[in-house]
């Protein structure tokens, strides 16, 4: 079919628009992000490598934050028994689109610190994650609920996903393994070296140096 000069310019400005939005939209591959229209900041600190491991101690559950609770009529019950958790799925990351925002315990979100959020893990509390892909193992502070995906187990904050090696793809898969205060007591209780009390941290045990810089041995199971 032969198209009229008017028309045909017309299809090519379409063309030539819907081409130009994939490359600015290029998705988490170009902007790192897993959510739309987030990803790392214009001028990332260039030390994230040396940005240490969230350090477990023991502080008190917020009471708000682990109450059950409803989001896109999905029913999550947050789990304050202790009981050891241990789950394999998909670790997303957010970024600079909510740096700042308020977490589900009041603070303010922070990417460049080793947080993490979390559907019912309890909060705060800390968890190792270990990477499938890489092997590599991270500690991060559970301070914030989600992701509420049910493709994904776990959002871990920009400089968490950059140490975990799952920046680039936005996701991963990991294992998530919490550590339960109970664990954090035996630690302080066998002389663990302790790290010096953070200014902000009120009526806590001692920090404990980080309890997960081995990286955790994957089974044959786990790679599966």
């Amino acid at each position: 079919m032969i198209l009229s000069r008017p028309l045909h310019l017309i299809l090519m400005l379409l063309l030539a628009i819907a081409v130009a939005g994939c490359s600015s939209t290029g998705g988490r591959k170009k902007g790192g992000g897993y959510y739309k229209d987030d990803g790392p900041d214009a001028n990332p600190p260039s030390n994230l490598d040396q940005v240490p491991d969230a350090v477990p101690r023991i502080e008190p559950y917020a009471s708000g934050a682990n109450r059950p609770y409803v989001v896109f009529g999905q029913r999550y019950v947050p789990d304050t028994s202790g009981q050891p958790y241990k789950q394999r799925g998909t670790a997303s990351w957010y970024g600079k689109k909510f740096h700042g925002n308020s977490t589900s315990i009041g603070e303010s979100y922070d990417m460049y610190a080793m947080t993490a959020a979390h559907t019912t893990l309890p909060i705060p509390s800390y968890a190792r994650v270990t990477s499938l892909v890489n092997g590599k193992t991270i500690v991060v502070r559970v301070n914030d609920r989600g992701p509420f995906h049910s493709d994904r187990i776990m959002d871990l904050s920009y400089v968490a996903a950059y140490k975990l090696g799952i920046i680039g793809p936005g996701s991963g898969q990991v294992i998530v393994e919490s550590i339960p205060q109970a664990e954090i007591r035996r630690l302080a209780s066998q002389g663990a070296p302790a790290a010096p009390e953070p200014a902000s941290a009120t009526g806590s045990l001692p920090v404990l140096a980080p309890v997960a810089a081995v990286p955790v041995a994957l089974t044959a199971e786990d790679r599966k």
